[in-house]
């Protein structure tokens, strides 16, 4: 059944559902999902939208990054809509599922363009809402962004993006790939350098001629050991400051192999010496709180890596729902 958002969006492959008496207590008895019935102007009150991007054939090494989205809609069970550290319910919130990004079979930038089209329609839609994409590799971020930029053309944009790797990969060899999204948008005149603030590079993970590429365009990197030093929430808090003098829209992307291989077991680029779990969600907490930061996305957690119970499917969950509980703290 098609919604209003088709042919831009399909509706999720899975859905729960809903009690009949309308009494919510879990995530998966929350999140209104968009179907053929609802209406558009039913859904102007929305506060944030989901959108799956199941696309990972775009990734450097073998993911599948794409089975994410439905994963994470079966994770929802296991969580309620009530934040016992910060006292709130999310449950105050409207946030719908508007479903999934359609991917083509082996065409990935007819891929890359249906997810830029999709963001465009939501953003365009659900102007005051907090777009939330579920990826999907990090190829995706750069496509959503650009979204972003057809919605609101008048917006400047800014990133702030958890990642053990700077995504700054040299565009001829390896095109939009999960390893280019960086610098797919500053060579499109999308984003400029100095408008992306990257916190969690360590070890030796990345090349130094990604690191003189960043020098060379501005970007703002800050490794893990610096941001430990003076404490990640503090550092992306000055992040947050320095960006929103200068941006209107700010973007924030959550690669999951910023984790240490300890807590991402899911994750096909985890490695040794990445940030702890409450490291990662202090700092969504506190990016959900800034007004500025008005989409994000979580990428490059694959299921089929993870074990049996799902550690990493039901952390990109908590990371989802942390940043929920930041948007609320900042409403107040």
């Amino acid at each position: 059944m098609k919604s209003f958002l088709s042919p831009k969006i399909n509706p999720a492959s899975f859905a729960w559902v809903r009690p009949e008496n309308g009494a919510a207590a879990k995530v998966h008895e929350w999140i209104q999902p968009i179907t053929a019935g609802t209406i558009l102007e039913d859904c102007k009150g929305a506060e944030a939208v989901i959108l799956g991007v199941p696309l990972s054939r775009s990734s450097i090494s073998a993911s599948g990054a794409s089975e994410f989205p439905d994963s994470f809609r079966r994770s929802w069970k296991g969580f309620t809509t009530y934040n016992l550290d910060e006292d709130i319910d999310l449950l105050g919130m409207v946030v719908l599922d508007a479903g999934d990004v359609p991917m083509h079979v082996t065409d990935i930038r007819r891929c890359h363009e249906n997810i830029i089209e999709a963001s465009a329609v939501l953003h365009g839609h659900f102007g005051d809402a907090k777009i939330c994409a579920i990826g999907g590799d990090h190829s995706i971020t750069a496509m959503m962004v650009k979204g972003i930029r057809q919605a609101k053309p008048a917006d400047r944009i800014g990133i702030l993006q958890f990642d053990t790797h700077f995504d700054l990969r040299d565009m001829s060899d390896n095109g939009p790939s999960n390893g280019t999204p960086m610098r797919n948008l500053i060579e499109s005149g999308i984003v400029e350098g100095v408008n992306m603030y990257n916190i969690g590079l360590h070890g030796f993970f990345n090349t130094k001629d990604l690191k003189e590429y960043a020098d060379e365009k501005g970007v703002n990197y800050v490794t893990l050991r610096e941001a430990r030093k003076r404490g990640v929430v503090a550092m992306v808090e000055r992040c947050l400051e320095e960006l929103s003098s200068k941006v209107d829209t700010i973007y924030l992307t959550v690669d999951m192999d910023v984790l240490d291989i300890a807590f991402a077991p899911g994750v096909p680029a985890s490695t040794p010496g990445g940030m702890t779990t409450a490291e990662l969600l202090e700092g969504v907490l506190a990016a959900g709180k800034h007004p500025k930061v008005k989409a994000m996305d979580i990428v490059c957690l694959d299921p089929l890596k993870d074990t049996m119970v799902q550690p990493t499917v039901k952390l990109g969950t908590h990371v989802f729902l942390t940043f929920l509980t930041g948007v609320m703290l900042q409403k107040g």
